[in-house]
């Protein structure tokens, strides 16, 4: 028999408990329990190097207490120990580093502009908490046949905002194609979080010549904020600067 492996990654432990004793009880399920992101990246990194991958998540919608859409998500390497990754950054992270990995995230109320930001970071599934068993068991075993899983009563909405997220980026990414390749790189280092002064040692440029190209970066992009300016880059694709690597450019120009 092929068993499914199963993690469940939910702060409410008497919720996960209950939940993983259940799965628990189906022959062909295998269930872990994580109280957190960093808790249950510690596991998916435990299981590879015992040589038993997870086959799917079950996350908390909900996890760390945010409200996922609320903020930039962050990586969930920076996640603490006390669940501070919410649920949509854990879908990321992990879809990122573990792709073969399905992800469902499992939710209090249904919530079309919340499934569509769960889609879009790479889950398969949107399941309310007070569903069925056999129902959820049924969502388990479809994401590993690569379907996808929404309550009908959410795709039109889901549809709608996945429409409006496509024009959101198409509109982003023009607005980032107005940049410089200079004041793009300048972006890049504004997305991986660097302030002015790190900007400047790292392009070898002067603070004032920074600060500059950052307020011309600003009115291009039609925003008032360093932090609207990460918003925009991020809906556009644009990624991090490499920080582990070695500086990229030297003198004004690329290396």
């Amino acid at each position: 028999m092929v068993r499914i492996r199963v993690l469940v990654v939910d702060d409410h432990r008497i919720f996960a408990e209950s939940l993983a004793a259940a799965l628990a009880a189906e022959p062909d399920v295998d269930v872990s329990a994580a109280g957190s992101g960093p808790a249950a990246l510690r596991s998916l990194e435990r299981a590879v190097a015992e040589g038993r991958r997870f086959d799917v998540l079950l996350v908390d919608a909900d996890l760390g207490g945010k409200v996922p859409g609320t903020r930039p998500a962050v990586p969930v390497q920076e996640g603490n120990e006390d669940g501070l990754v919410d649920g949509i950054s854990l879908v990321t992270g992990v879809r990122s580093a573990q792709p073969n990995v399905r992800i469902v995230v499992l939710a209090e109320k249904d919530d079309p502009r919340r499934a569509a930001l769960a889609l879009q970071a790479g889950a398969s599934g949107w399941v309310a908490k007070d569903c069925s068993l056999s129902r959820l068991l049924t969502v388990i075993r479809g994401v590993l046949r690569e379907e996808t899983h929404l309550p009908p009563a959410l795709l039109t909405g889901v549809l709608r905002e996945l429409t409006a997220a496509r024009k959101h980026r198409t509109e982003s990414e023009r607005l980032v194609e107005s940049l410089t390749p200079r004041e793009r790189e300048v972006l890049r280092c504004m997305v991986a979080g660097l302030g002015r002064k790190a900007v400047a040692e790292r392009l070898f440029l002067s603070p004032h010549t920074v600060r500059t190209h950052m307020q011309n970066v600003l009115g291009k992009l039609g925003v008032h904020s360093t932090l609207a300016a990460v918003a925009l880059a991020r809906r556009a694709g644009v990624g991090p600067v490499d920080l582990t690597g070695d500086v990229v450019e030297r003198g004004g120009q690329l290396a």
